[in-house]
């Protein structure tokens, strides 16, 4: 799948830490979609008109975890791929069995490899 064609929801709280990753991601040309919380990001994911292949959360963030997150995406969207990046590198004892980790603070090399590891 081209890059072009490969939509990521990014959902991260801190403002700055969010802008860096769209910046990054849509210089690599993938359509980016973004949300500050879990809530604004289930509200994304339960359009069923909006096309997300990639959801790419934080492990920390308020209300619920990234994995709790990535539970309830997948009950929305199964099959959608998942990537939690977490400040607690990949021993994150609730990790959700299908989501792909990505430890902070990664570089911009990391992000993008790991995505096209993802994606293909």
């Amino acid at each position: 799948m081209p890059a072009t064609a490969s939509t990521i929801l990014v959902v991260e709280d801190d403002a700055i830490v969010r802008m860096l990753i769209v910046d990054v991601l849509e210089e690599l040309e993938y359509q980016v979609l973004e949300a500050e919380d879990s809530d604004a990001a289930l509200a994304q994911l339960e359009k069923p008109e909006q096309a997300i292949h990639l959801l790419m959360t934080d492990h920390g963030l308020p209300g619920m975890t990234g994995s709790e997150l990535a539970s309830k995406a997948l009950e929305l969207r199964p099959g959608l791929h998942v990537l939690i990046a977490s400040g607690y590198g990949n021993n994150i004892i609730d990790m959700h069995p299908s989501a792909h980790s990505l430890g902070k603070p990664f570089s911009i090399d990391q992000l993008r490899d790991k995505v096209k590891e993802i994606l293909g």
